[in-house]
């Protein structure tokens, strides 16, 4: 994204401060969850690097862990124990709140199923991160309208959910996730839902994004031909990375 589709000032992201660090950093990161009386052990002691303006591809069978890694990176949930730093910020200490609007000033998700409003257009779906930030509406509609276009769906701004196809659906998601401009991009199983052709447009979209726009993105897919469009992969089973370093596409 241009840079003039960030915010100013407070609604400015954070993550571009630290230019020498790891964008992401996880140290000795464990996650169970209770199941009645039971704990169930998801991710064992687990630690990562990604560097800034990466593109990885999480990979790994069915229960894993690669969507709670995911859910730790963007902050949509905690560890057990262990650090999670993003951008500087050790997010597994911040409360719920502030845990919130560290995610919409700073993440951008992409989702399987587009998580679109139906009864809105793209262009109003599109806004709504920016109806959490103090932008006038001229300025929020001026990035929306900058958002689509990087997208191929300027055409599309008043079109609702329904009225496009799958692929079109998922680059309006796109859109809405690079609004604010976020420096990192969550993906989870972005082109699960879509046929070969279609994925390989988004998956292309996204790739422009990491390469011309300095996005730094973390996707998990069960598909090998969508990890090659990653510049790492990282494989997960049962909760630990399986040879971590032997990551480099080629």
């Amino acid at each position: 994204m241009p840079r003039d589709t960030a915010g100013s000032d407070a609604d400015h992201n954070q993550l571009g401060e630290h230019v020498n660090e790891p964008i992401v950093s996880l140290r000795d990161v464990s996650k169970a969850y209770t199941r009645g009386k039971q704990s169930v052990p998801v991710l064992q002691d687990l630690s990562l690097d990604i560097a800034r303006g990466d593109f990885v591809a999480l990979m790994g069978p069915s229960g894993s862990g690669k969507t709670t890694l995911l859910n730790l990176i963007g902050g949509l949930d905690q560890p057990s124990s262990g650090q999670v730093v993003v951008g500087g910020q050790r997010i597994e200490q911040l409360g719920r709140g502030e845990l919130a609007k560290w995610r919409a000033a700073n993440v951008g998700f992409v989702f399987q199923f587009y998580n679109l409003l139906p009864m809105l257009t793209a262009e109003r779906n599109v806004e709504l991160p920016l109806l959490l930030t103090h932008l006038g509406k001229a300025e929020r509609m001026k990035r929306v309208g900058i958002a689509l276009q990087v997208v191929g769906l300027a055409d599309r701004a008043r079109h609702k959910p329904g009225e496009l196809s799958g692929g079109q659906a998922q680059r309006v998601a796109i859109a809405r996730a690079i609004v604010a401009d976020p420096t990192l991009l969550i993906c989870d199983e972005p082109t699960g839902d879509l046929d070969r052709r279609t994925a390989d447009e988004v998956l292309g979209l996204l790739q422009t994004l990491n390469r011309d726009h300095g996005k730094t993105i973390v996707m998990v897919t069960h598909d090998p031909k969508a990890a090659e469009y990653a510049t790492h992969q990282h494989h997960l089973d049962k909760g630990t990375l399986v040879d971590p370093d032997d990551g480099a596409v080629t």
